[in-house]
């Protein structure tokens, strides 16, 4: 086991066993060391232990599915785990029944398919994501929306961040009257060149500026649609 502390540990912040450690699991552990939560990190590829090792918080070759190896990490005494296992449905499927029999409350596990998720929901998975279908809706909005960035939510609401267009150019948010007339909010402008700022309604808006704004989908999609392409 290999330990290197790469922020200051957030205090009252329990450790997150994350198992996996591919492209998914090693991004969610490298964000989560990012903001000083301890990760137990877990892979039975001796090579990807290794190649975490000095980057993670604590990394382990172990595999997921035997209970009786999670129970000597401790994972009884955790309440928050990720299973970042997506190519392997079995091993998968084993890991969330042997962390849920383990009593570990909150699990978050990846899916590949919408059948692999609604499997994992029924044996334990709190939340199920689908990496691949998220990352595929933000490119078919950012190629077709003039987005520079999208993130859609379960209860059809959605947050982007496009150019302005033209009809808000010149003008003050109030006077424009993006909420009104387009049943969006503008959260905060980004000028080229300056740091982002949180929009109120005397922020003018110029040619040029990235609005960062959220409301439901179709919303959404209608007024970043007027946005100048690229």
């Amino acid at each position: 086991m290999a330990r290197k502390n790469r922020a200051p540990r957030r205090e009252g912040a329990d450790p997150v066993l994350v198992v996996g450690l591919g492209r998914f699991g090693s991004a969610v552990c490298e964000s989560l060391v990012r903001q000083g939560v301890e990760v137990i990190a877990v892979d039975t590829d001796e090579g990807r232990v290794q190649k975490y090792a000095d980057e993670l918080t604590h990394t382990v070759r172990a595999d997921g599915t035997d209970g009786e190896a999670m129970r000597q990490l401790g994972v009884q005494d955790l309440t928050r785990a990720v299973v970042a296992i997506g190519s392997d449905i079995e091993s998968s499927v084993l890991t969330v029944i042997t962390l849920s029999e383990a009593g570990v409350r909150t699990i978050y596990a990846k899916a590949i398919t919408r059948k692999h998720g609604k499997i994992l929901t029924s044996i334990g998975a709190t939340h199920v994501i689908y990496p691949e279908f998220i990352m595929g809706q933000r490119v078919a909005h950012m190629v077709t929306g003039g987005l520079s960035d999208y993130l859609e939510f379960e209860d059809e609401f959605a947050i982007a961040r496009c150019s302005a267009p033209e009809e808000t150019w010149g003008r003050p948010l109030s006077e424009s009257a993006v909420r009104t007339r387009h049943t969006i909010t503008v959260v905060g402008v980004k000028r080229p060149g300056q740091a982002f700022t949180y929009a109120v309604p005397e922020t003018v808006v110029h040619p040029g500026d990235e609005l960062v704004l959220s409301g439901r989908i179709h919303d959404v999609e209608r007024f970043t649609a007027l946005a100048p392409r690229p």
